[in-house]
């Protein structure tokens, strides 16, 4: 469905994306993963027509150097940063955007609902919360029905609840048969959502993997802070070290590096040597 083939932008003497081959099969999901400077935001937006470049990229069959706009009616695009008319109600956003993507006005309705809008149709756009305007962000870029969906970072600005909101519609988008395509530095994000990840570096292709693979394959690590009853501290300490895990005391709690996808590792050895764990944080 979407096929990149020696994807090159040069700004000056520097490759912001050097040589990229990836294609995305239709109804896959691929994330783009990488570092601020990776090449990722650079490769959308090269696929979205939106920078000249060196090789090729199709959509659906389509050049997107050569005939942009066919390829260009495939794709919905969610971007980062969101710029909507904040005096305008959230409908007559939509029926706005559905008059500039040629969609008709009664695909508004279903897909407000379907992102969980419809109660907030006469709302103004600058009076909804950071999630509620990437949900809209979201329906307009399936007003047309477009077989291709692509976002770039599309929970960056998020909090937790609205990251979970959003991440949970984009599953059920996924699972309506879209392509996506998306680029992300969030692990849980490339987790739930792709099928397939491209880990950039420096511009270039570095390796692909299963979703699943991602967090052994580039070595993720996460920092846990758990705070137990503190004449335990000692003993909790030690218990850890004893079970091979890298553990420090801090402050009043014991801090723990572990593998991503082992989090719970740590409170199950407490648990067993009988050391209460009162709380826990993500460092």
């Amino acid at each position: 469905m979407i096929e990149f083939t020696h994807l090159t932008k040069w700004y000056g003497k520097f490759a912001a994306v050097d040589n990229l081959t990836l294609a995305v099969q239709p109804q896959e999901a691929v994330a783009l993963w990488g570092v601020n400077g990776a090449g990722k935001t650079t490769a959308i937006k090269c696929l979205l027509g939106l920078l000249r470049f060196d090789g090729q990229i199709t959509v659906g069959g389509y050049d997107v150097r050569h005939q942009g706009r066919a390829a260009r009616q495939l794709i919905g695009y969610v971007p980062q940063e969101l710029a909507f008319y904040k005096e305008m109600t959230t409908v007559d956003m939509a029926h706005f955007y559905a008059r500039l993507k040629d969609a008709p006005a009664a695909r508004i309705n279903p897909v407000l609902a379907q992102v969980g809008l419809d109660d907030h149709r006469t709302k103004r756009v600058g009076a909804l919360s950071g999630g509620m305007k990437q949900r809209l962000a979201l329906a307009l870029a399936l007003l047309s029905d477009p077989p291709v969906l692509v976002m770039d970072e599309p929970t960056s600005n998020l909090d937790t609840a609205a990251r979970s909101q959003l991440l949970h519609l984009l599953l059920q988008v996924k699972h309506a048969g879209k392509t996506i395509i998306f680029s992300s530095h969030r692990i849980e994000e490339v987790e739930t959502l792709a099928d397939k990840v491209a880990v950039m570096e420096h511009g270039r292709l570095h390796f692909t993997c299963l979703a699943d693979e991602l967090a052994r394959r580039v070595g993720l690590r996460t920092q846990v802070k758990f705070f137990v009853p503190g004449h335990q501290l000692d003993q909790a300490l030690d218990i850890l070290q004893c079970e091979g895990l890298q553990a420090r005391r801090n402050g009043v709690g014991v801090i723990v590096d572990v593998a991503h996808g082992e989090r719970g590792r740590p409170i199950h050895a407490l648990g067993r040597a009988n050391i209460e764990v009162i709380d826990f944080e993500l460092e």
